[in-house]
């Protein structure tokens, strides 16, 4: 078992950060500049040496290990906590190992690519005791956050509807675009939009219809190239929402109400300024947010919720519901016809109390990957 004492007496939490890939270089491992106030970076996993070998240096991170070595990880003492940026096939057996060993687990969204890998990792923590929390970054974010708090105050009257595009061009060969890694439209950009509707709206949707569409690139012949949706939720409030791999770069969402309206630009970005639109009864007024860190505060709020004894607001429940939509989505899509949800219930949803505010992190050298991984 895991000794984590040391670490909590010192206020620390160790980390191991388990997959090497985009976001952990371009966001997680740069994110640690910023959470150090209770958090350490003291390993890596990945299967590719060069990475291992660059990156800890690069970040002076003392303990290096293999896929094949993980349990080595999780058994040396030297790590309290895992952040699991890996593909989405793999999140469901890294997690429930971690939790296995009494190592806490902060894991990428989606949480799994289905609903029993969901409730197996959440189980697994549940009866080791350690604490789980899925990486939904703009839980802490102050756009975001205070969107949902001028909605909770009756800004625009009540919210009716909710509209969402998120877009982007993704090249031949990423993982996004590989069916067996839990690839897809909805798992990897499409859950933005489910979560932003769900804590806009502060309830669950109840019912689902989506229509998929491809134009039968190369690059799309295992996944979808774009998907649009519609949600109902209760008090007959539509979500809609269109994703897409094919497209160019667009994130945005707009929230209509009896007497005003709320678009905020660049909405689920981690690396751009964002821009909150607000009309209500013909006058329109805007608010900037420069760009910030949001992975730093990701981290020092796990490291909160483990030195704390508390439970982290977005949590593994968060996680499976959204993964329960997901893929309740593709369902529709599949069979032409609308799909009714099961009544899961959420009861914490995320507040402008959540917002931790960091400076953009310092930018480091992205290691292309030179050897095979998983």
């Amino acid at each position: 078992m895991i000794n984590s004492h040391h670490a909590a007496r010192a206020g620390k939490i160790r980390y191991a950060v388990v997959g090497l890939g985009h976001i952990a270089q371009s966001a997680v491992l740069p994110g640690f500049t910023n959470a150090h106030k209770n958090s350490i970076l003291s390993a890596l996993v990945s299967d590719d040496p060069v990475k291992l070998r660059e990156l800890s240096h690069a970040y002076k991170v003392p303990h290096t290990f293999s896929y094949d070595e993980y349990e080595d990880c999780l058994l040396s003492g030297e790590v309290d906590a895992v952040y699991i940026a890996l593909p989405n096939s793999m999140h469901r057996e890294y997690a429930v190992r971690a939790a296995e060993a009494r190592v806490h687990v902060l894991c990428e969204k989606p949480l799994a690519v289905d609903e029993e890998e969901c409730h197996e990792i959440i189980e697994a923590c549940a009866e080791n005791h350690v604490k789980l929390m899925t990486a939904y970054r703009l839980h802490f974010e102050r756009a975001n956050l205070e969107a949902i708090e001028l909605l909770e105050a009756g800004a625009l009257g009540e919210p009716r509807i909710f509209n969402s595009v998120c877009s982007m061009q993704i090249k031949e060969g990423n993982t996004r675009l590989k069916k067996r890694l839990g690839g897809g439209t909805l798992y990897d950009i499409g859950i933005y939009c489910i979560n932003a509707s769900r804590y806009l709206f502060r309830a669950e949707p109840q019912e689902v219809v989506a229509f998929s569409a491809n134009n039968e690139e190369r690059r799309f012949r295992e996944i979808d190239e774009m998907t649009s949706a519609i949600l109902r939720f209760p008090g007959e409030r539509l979500a809609s929402f269109t994703t897409s791999f094919g497209a160019a770069e667009t994130s945005v969402f707009e929230v209509i109400g009896t007497r005003g309206r709320l678009r905020l630009v660049q909405a689920y970005e981690h690396s751009e300024p964002m821009t909150m639109e607000i009309t209500v009864e013909g006058r329109t007024r805007q608010r900037s947010y420069p760009q910030r860190d949001q992975f730093g505060p990701e981290l020092l709020y796990f490291s909160d919720c483990i030195l704390n004894h508390q439970e982290p607001e977005p949590s593994g429940l968060e996680g499976l519901l959204d993964v329960h939509i997901v893929r309740s989505l593709y369902e529709s899509a599949e069979r032409g016809m609308p799909v009714k949800l099961d009544d899961l219930r959420r009861r914490r949803r995320p507040n402008l109390r959540q917002e931790i505010h960091r400076p953009p992190a310092p930018h480091r050298p992205h290691i292309h990957a030179r050897a095979p991984t998983r």
